[in-house]
This record gives structure tokens, C-alpha cells and sequence, in this order.
């Protein structure tokens, strides 16, 4: 039996615009800030999974709620470890771009404006490494890293 091309399987299954959540996504709470469309959105292309977003957010603002003007991210003790992993912020906000490139469209225009404040106030309240490692610039396969992980450190 040949094979469905996927540009057939996608087209026949249309486009997020053309879709809607489906009513199991509508009941379940809200995420953040998020209006409720995104927030049905965001539970049904990650679904189990909203709470996960909710917590991720949670982490980034409760780190830049922190009192005192500049903010030094620390790096994690257990990099490792999946929980512990997310005590280093960069790890967070990697986590929160990877959720924002899989959401639909109108999901990820509404996380985009939250994450845009957020980072605006990342970018203001940290300050850039004027000469960081060339860990901090590009991961195991030699792409570039975000502009996060080029912020100073606590202890480096």
C-alpha cells in the first residue's frame, strides 16, 4: 500500500484556523494570563500538559519578583535532573520557547505578548556577560544559543 504524502494528510486534516478546540478544552482552568481561547488552545495541543505551562510561567515571574534591582540567575546544582534542571531560569525560558513554537497560531500570539513582557523585564533586571564562555554560546551541535543563556550569573 503506498504511502499518504503528509502534505496530503494535513490538508485533509486542515489548518489550526479552521479548527477549534474542542469543549473538553474549554472546561478546564485557565492558564496565567492567558485569555481563554489561548488558554483551550494552549490545553489542547499539549494535552495533560497545562498545568505544566502554568508552572513554567509561575517560575519565570516569581523569579523576576524578586526584590532588589539587579538579578543574578544561578545555574542549577543538578542540571541532570529534570526538576532541578529548572532551577537555572534559562532552562525554564527554553522550555517556555519550545512550548510557544508547537502551540497554534492564536495561542502563540497571546503567550508571545506575556513572554514579551516578561523578557523585557529579564532583559532590564540582568545583565549581558561581556565576555561569556563558549558554553554559553552554542549547544552540543554548535547552534547558537538564546540571548538568556548570555546573561551574568551568579557564580559561573
Amino acid at each position: 500500500m503506498p504511502r499518504r504524502r503528509p502534505g496530503a494528510l494535513r490538508a485533509e486534516r486542515g489548518t489550526y484556523e479552521d479548527r477549534r478546540p474542542p469543549a473538553w478544552a474549554w472546561r478546564l482552568p485557565s492558564v496565567d494570563r492567558l485569555p481563554p481561547a489561548a488558554a483551550a488552545a494552549v490545553h489542547w495541543a499539549r494535552p495533560g500538559r497545562g498545568d505544566e505551562v502554568v508552572e513554567l510561567l509561575a517560575r519565570y515571574r516569581a523569579f523576576l519578583g524578586r526584590p532588589g534591582g539587579r538579578l543574578l540567575p544561578a545555574p542549577s546544582s543538578c542540571p541532570a535532573c529534570p526538576g532541578c534542571a529548572r532551577d537555572d531560569i534559562a532552562v525554564v525560558r527554553d522550555e517556555l520557547a519550545d512550548l510557544h513554537r508547537t502551540l497554534p497560531p492564536a495561542a502563540r500570539t497571546a503567550l508571545g505578548r506575556v513572554l514579551h513582557g516578561l523578557d523585557a523585564e529579564f532583559r532590564r533586571r540582568t545583565l549581558p556577560e561581556p565576555d561569556p564562555p563558549a558554553a554559553r554560546w552554542t549547544d552540543g551541535r554548535g547552534r547558537p544559543l538564546a540571548w538568556w543563556h548570555r546573561r551574568l550569573y551568579a557564580c559561573t
